[in-house]
């Protein structure tokens, strides 16, 4: 017989962001005005999560192509101003609270200088793009006291509550490794983003765009695909690794890992990118009060033939927890006798063990009684659910209660760091230590 069990989660029950949410006093203002910095996918992504909770509205759009600020008011409004000079935004008393969905190269110097400004900050992933952008972050928060949120939504995502509340009650007994993976088949998931007909520098603000980084000749390929870029991006590490960091961080309780090995190539895209479409790494975490010593192997794909899927499998010693659309759980029963290799021994002193073996370890007639169930457990989120709308709801809770979130700036950073660490690893061949409580790179 099947003992496998469906439930259904209840999402403002399993999620306390969610639960405190709706418990949360208003301020006397209860209407949230944000501003978009980075009108590209992701950030429009976020910004129609954001004005989709009650009382919020975008007033305000920053890009660096003309073309997606008219874009922004024929979605939004044609009230939303406009511009291509983030700075202009922050100067404005009518917002509230920014999204940051620039290109990585932007997210530190923006998030900062959001915060100085006294805005809320929503930053997408990853939080930084280099190692020592990631401290200074977390002081101006500090220093400020603004909310900020890093966009990795498995934080607020009930499936990834209930993964952690049943790795704590030991569903699979202690866990020893962690396996995740995020593989992808296609085009637009390897960064071959479109390129508007009419892009140039007149349409596009080319040095505006490339800020900090190495200021080259004009290529609409790095302004609108410039994931496959380390001047401006951070590869598969910061934007998939990230995510699988948070979401285990999440779940375990963990702070980050003490060494960092990567490894890959780049086997397919070989489309003038200089960033690999093929990372595999691995990942020592030390034990502490939240969780026993465990090691991590992390894989992206970007050429595997099964299409897009990403999850996790947790592996305790007594049994399986896996992470995908819901959270599984399988257990594993220990052999019920140890065995024996006794073929090598002399006949005599084989039957003399058997005789000792079988005192201890009678044999047992099978029958229905003595078989073992297969036992697993299924736990499938409401139809529908979406996790990067909680993950905005949360950020829109906290503008308003000024309580804190679950992915400040530290915990995005304790994501970040081994994912960037991952690229040092990958491009100076060589393996990284990391001290996870100080978030610092050491030799």
């Amino acid at each position: 017989m099947s003992s496998t069990r469906r439930h259904f989660l209840k999402a403002a029950a399993v999620t306390p962001g969610l639960l405190a949410a709706a418990q949360a006093p208003k301020s006397p203002n209860d209407r949230v005005q944000v501003a978009l910095i980075g009108a590209g996918g992701q950030g429009i992504g976020d910004a129609h999560s954001s004005v989709a909770q009650p009382g919020v509205k975008l007033v305000a759009v920053a890009d660096c192509y003309d073309g997606r600020l008219t874009s922004a008011k024929e979605v939004f409004g044609n009230d939303v101003f406009t511009t291509r000079d983030y700075r202009e935004i922050l100067a404005r008393r009518d917002v509230d609270a920014v999204i940051i969905g620039t290109p990585d190269h932007w997210h530190s110097i923006i998030a900062i200088d959001a915060m100085n400004a006294g805005k809320d900050v929503y930053c997408e992933k990853p939080m930084v793009q280099h190692v020592e952008d990631g401290k200074p972050v977390i002081a101006a928060k500090e220093k400020t006291g603004q909310i900020m949120q890093v966009g990795s939504q498995r934080v607020s995502s009930v499936v990834y509550q209930k993964a952690k509340d049943l790795l704590k009650a030991g569903a699979i007994g202690e866990f020893n490794m962690v396996e995740a993976w995020w593989d992808r088949n296609s085009a637009i998931g390897a960064w071959q983003y479109s390129i508007p007909p009419d892009a140039s520098t007149t349409t596009c603000d080319w040095d505006r765009f490339q800020g900090r980084a190495k200021h080259v000749a004009w290529d609409p390929k790095r302004f609108f695909r410039w994931r496959n870029y380390q001047d401006y991006g951070t590869g598969v590490a910061g934007d998939l690794f990230v995510h699988l960091f948070s979401g285990m961080h999440f779940v375990t309780g963990a702070i980050g890992p003490s060494r960092v090995y990567a490894t890959g190539g780049l086997r397919y895209w070989k489309d003038g990118r200089d960033v690999p479409d093929l990372l595999l790494g691995v990942y020592d975490y030390d034990a502490t009060d939240q969780h026993p010593a465990f090691n991590l192997a992390l894989r992206v794909n970007f050429e595997d033939g099964s299409g897009e899927t990403s999850g996790f499998r947790f592996i305790g010693s007594e049994g399986i927890l896996t992470i995908g659309t819901g959270v599984t759980v399988t257990k594993h029963p220990g052999p019920t006798e140890p065995g024996y290799t006794i073929d090598t021994f002399p006949k005599a002193t084989q039957e003399e063990f058997m005789r000792e073996y079988r005192k201890q370890y009678p044999r047992t007639n099978a029958n229905a009684d003595s078989m073992r169930p297969d036992v697993e457990e299924k736990y499938l989120p409401p139809h529908g659910y979406s996790d990067h709308l909680d993950h905005h709801r949360n950020f829109i809770s906290a503008v308003r209660s000024r309580k804190p979130v679950v992915e400040d700036p530290t915990f995005g950073f304790r994501a970040a760091g081994p994912a960037l660490l991952s690229n040092i690893s990958y491009f100076e061949k060589r393996m990284c230590k990391w001290d996870p409580k100080t978030m610092t790179l050491l030799g």
